[in-house]
């Protein structure tokens, strides 16, 4: 065997490990069942980004310094109460995303856009890696009209770092619905038993010189 085609098996092998959702195993009541929203502290805002699979936009954004709370969920779509399998399959028109609870006293939200910009690729069209499918588009749902104005002048701002258009919505925030709880601080409770976990939320994380 040559070895150009030893390295295409070797990377189809690994496919599936490199790639985020997959057919949900046997799971308890409590791990299926939504996660509840998300609660704001009063004088606490809310940001909604998605940037690829949810898994490693929490493990982020969890450690960013103000973020008060990071809820892996759905959002952008027409169904009520997806769930993850819905989801996967395209048949709701949800993007993973997350939503973050802040305090803009610690951290601003042009600050959480310059993460946003950072820990994805905002010019790849529905696709972050092997992860590939609508609800992994990158968009922002403002929940403001500072937040639209905030978001438009950071993506006019950052496409000056990429080549490639950047493909990013801006989109009015609509319902979020939180995904199942397994899916909640995924990546710490399976960083070491999760191939995707290792190969590709960890270097990200690395990368970006935050815990892993």
């Amino acid at each position: 065997m040559s070895m150009k085609r030893r390295s295409i098996l070797a990377l189809l092998l690994l496919l599936p490990a490199l790639a985020s959702c997959e057919p949900e195993k046997a799971k308890t009541v409590t791990d299926l069942a939504p996660a509840p929203m998300p609660k704001v502290p009063e004088g606490d805002e809310v940001a909604t980004f998605g940037a690829g699979c949810f898994w490693c936009i929490e493990a982020a954004f969890k450690q960013v310094g103000g973020v008060v709370s990071v809820t892996s969920g759905f959002t952008g779509g027409t169904a009520k109460h997806p769930t993850y399998q819905q989801v996967c399959e395209e048949d709701t028109g949800h993007a993973e995303a997350v939503q973050i609870v802040f305090d803009p006293k610690k951290i601003t939200y042009d600050e959480l856009l310059g993460w946003f910009w950072k820990l994805h690729d905002p010019t790849t069209l529905n696709r972050q890696g092997a992860d590939s499918g609508t609800q992994y588009r990158s968009a922002i749902f403002y929940h403001s009209d500072a937040q639209k104005t905030a978001a438009e002048a950071s993506k006019k701002a950052a496409q000056a770092k990429f080549e490639d258009p950047i493909v990013t919505e801006i989109t009015k925030a609509g319902e979020f619905w939180p995904a199942e709880n397994y899916h909640q601080d995924y990546y710490f409770q399976n960083k070491n038993k999760n191939g995707y976990c290792r190969m590709v939320i960890e270097p990200k994380l690395k990368k970006l010189n935050l815990d892993h």
